[in-house]
């Protein structure tokens, strides 16, 4: 889950690599993976697809007992709100997920209205802030 995911844990990141883009994503879910490697796309062995991973730079330490390195990996399931806007999340999201645009290396990030599929806040509506639909 998003909100287990320690500061520590992400310290190393040097860059987050999306393979698509996120625009038109309301949020993401992300794991923390043990990986072989610090840069590279990982492999990946989920249903669905992976949208993004971190790369880690040479001073993050791989753990004494596997050999591996904690990172991060962003991914969607095929029931998702971006394959089925009418689905299952529709409106809330899973837990583990967030707003793309709340991600930077070392930011584990958060959810927003956006990501939890509610309309705008009279606030928001005053300041003609929009979010843009799935």
């Amino acid at each position: 889950m998003s909100a287990l995911i320690e500061p520590s844990q992400i310290a190393h990141e040097s860059e987050l690599v999306w393979l698509e883009d996120t625009d038109a994503l309301d949020y993401v879910r992300q794991s923390l993976d043990r990986l072989p490697t610090r840069r590279g796309k990982p492999a990946y062995h989920r249903d669905g697809r992976m949208v993004g991973y971190a790369t880690l730079s040479t001073e993050a330490r791989s753990s004494r007992a596997s050999g591996t390195f904690l990172r991060r990996v962003f991914w969607l399931l095929p029931h998702d709100r971006d394959g089925q806007p009418e689905g299952l999340y529709e409106s809330g999201a899973p837990s583990e997920a967030v707003d793309p645009r709340t991600l930077a290396p070392r930011v584990k990030g958060y959810k927003t209205q956006r990501s939890e599929g509610g309309p705008e806040s009279d606030a928001m509506r005053e300041l003609g802030i929009t979010l843009p639909k799935a």
